[in-house]
């Protein structure tokens, strides 16, 4: 349970100070010598604080051993629309309960309850973001571009920065602006590697329901919804962007409700809807450090290889320019 760690981050996070500052103080305030840090972004839309937690785990690599690293990323547009809102939109929900399942983790790390593989975790804190058209609700923008973003979350800039090679990704996003995904809670999707949507994983499927105490709740994703932002081409939103930046295979955590609910809407966050999300997640980490979890079949990953060949042109922007380079 991460209620407590989302009730203290949800009222510092909900102001228009917030920053990357901080969630550092605050994971902090838990354990001095946590690994964690921020810096800022700056792209054409303005500038976002990039935040980063590295929790070793007794035989993660970081401490000589060989277990696997996970990655658990908040994806999001922005924390706030102001001035065009006052308060927390709802498109920040994936960056609370990340920073919530890092203070969770960070806590048990400290009383001795240590994972056995490395967790990564990051996501961005702004609040200011600006906000765009989306059908059939409005979408938040980000004052950076998702590339930009990719890059410090799983590609280049996360390793510079000591992340670990990434062995799986759980990105957990705000999906409340579309019409498919109409209950309340979260919804995991199918395994994404490098440009193949496998079938959902059998074992995230258990531990969704063991989390949530419900049967698990799947969503549909199109070839688009893999392929980068800038393209022209209509995406669910952001949640499987980590995808077209990494080779490690990549599950979106989405959080969605009955009603399609515009991602820069206020008053829109559910803190118990986000508890359960967090704890699957924290399960997953757990699990997935043992060897008990599995994203996928590489065997079935290669047999689609051997018959179809690679479909990694599907991580890149294709054969035509980007129409917008800043998204």
């Amino acid at each position: 349970m991460i209620l407590k760690q989302l009730i203290e981050l949800y009222d510092l996070l909900d102001s228009p100070a917030a920053s990357g500052q901080t969630a550092v103080d605050y994971l902090r305030a838990i354990d001095p010598d946590c690994d964690v840090e921020t810096y800022t972004l700056t792209g054409v839309k303005g500038s976002t604080d990039m935040v980063r937690v590295r929790i070793p785990g007794s035989h993660g690599r970081s401490s000589g051993g060989d277990a696997p690293t996970i990655g658990l990323l908040g994806r999001l547009g922005g924390l706030g629309a102001r001035p065009e809102r006052i308060g927390f939109v709802s498109d920040g929900d994936g960056a609370l309960t990340a920073l919530a399942c890092a203070a969770k983790l960070v806590s048990m790390h400290a009383r001795g309850d240590v994972l056995p593989g490395d967790v990564f975790i990051s996501t961005h804190v702004c609040p200011h973001a600006p906000t765009f058209p989306h059908e059939p609700v409005a979408f938040m923008g980000s004052p950076v571009s998702m590339a930009e973003v990719n890059r410090e979350e799983v590609g280049a800039g996360a390793q510079q920065a000591g992340a670990w090679p990434l062995d799986a990704v759980l990105s957990i996003d705000t999906t409340k602006g579309n019409r498919i995904m109409n209950e309340r809670g979260f919804m995991i999707s199918p395994t994404v590697v490098q440009g193949v949507i496998m079938r959902v994983s059998e074992d995230l499927v258990t531990l969704a329901e063991i989390a949530s105490g419900r049967r698990a709740r799947t969503y549909p994703l199109s070839m688009a919804d893999i392929t980068p932002y800038g393209n022209g081409l209509y995406h669910l939103n952001s949640i499987l962007q980590p995808a077209t930046a990494t080779d490690a295979p990549v599950v979106g955590v989405a959080v969605t409700t009955e009603t399609a609910v515009p991602g820069c809407a206020t008053g829109a966050t559910h803190l118990t809807d986000l508890d359960e999300a967090g704890a699957f997640m924290i399960e997953v980490a757990k699990a997935f450090g043992e060897g008990k979890c599995s994203f996928f079949d590489p065997a079935e990953l290669e047999l689609f290889h051997a018959r179809y060949g690679s479909m990694a042109k599907l991580q890149t922007m294709g054969d035509l320019p980007a129409e917008n380079p800043n998204a």
